[in-house]
């Protein structure tokens, strides 16, 4: 009997440590996806690329040093001591005529002609918190997948 009451205690403390730790996670909760939600988030602080991965290739170390601000006017900085690169960005919901249903995109624009130009992408949300957004590309010309991971 001792056995029995000593496995039901750890079954339901495990029980209760699984329902804790999954509720931590953005995307078990889709209100945590919307685009004013993300909107919110990333307009709070500056950014760093964590990682870069252009279809399998890691490419972080282009952007290293550089913070990214996402302003609330649809305007995206991104500075490295004295230099800073323009560019723009918005979220398209899952209610427009995107190439994703139910997706919410996450679109960066950058007209610079160097390595910038490689985040100009319509990007999948794939998991969002107020210190890490990570995102989704594939590529319609030659079918690549690209993953971006912004952190705080």
């Amino acid at each position: 009997m001792r056995h029995l009451n000593l496995f039901s205690a750890l079954l339901l403390t495990l029980s209760a440590l699984l329902t804790t730790t999954s509720c931590s996670n953005s995307t078990d909760n889709p209100a945590d996806l919307t685009p004013t939600v993300i909107q919110n988030n990333v307009q709070t602080g500056d950014w760093k690329i964590t990682s870069y991965i252009d279809s399998g290739k890691d490419e972080t170390s282009h952007f290293s040093g550089y913070f990214f601000t996402f302003n609330s006017n649809g305007t995206i900085s991104a500075t490295n001591g004295s230099v800073t690169n323009a560019g723009t960005w918005s979220l398209t919901d899952s209610n427009s005529n995107d190439d994703t249903p139910g997706v919410v995109d996450f679109t960066i624009l950058f007209n610079l002609g160097n390595d910038f130009d490689n985040l100009s992408e319509d990007w999948q949300i794939l998991s969002q918190t107020s210190k890490k957004i990570e995102l989704k590309h594939v590529s319609g010309g030659n079918g690549g997948t690209d993953f971006l991971t912004f952190e705080k």
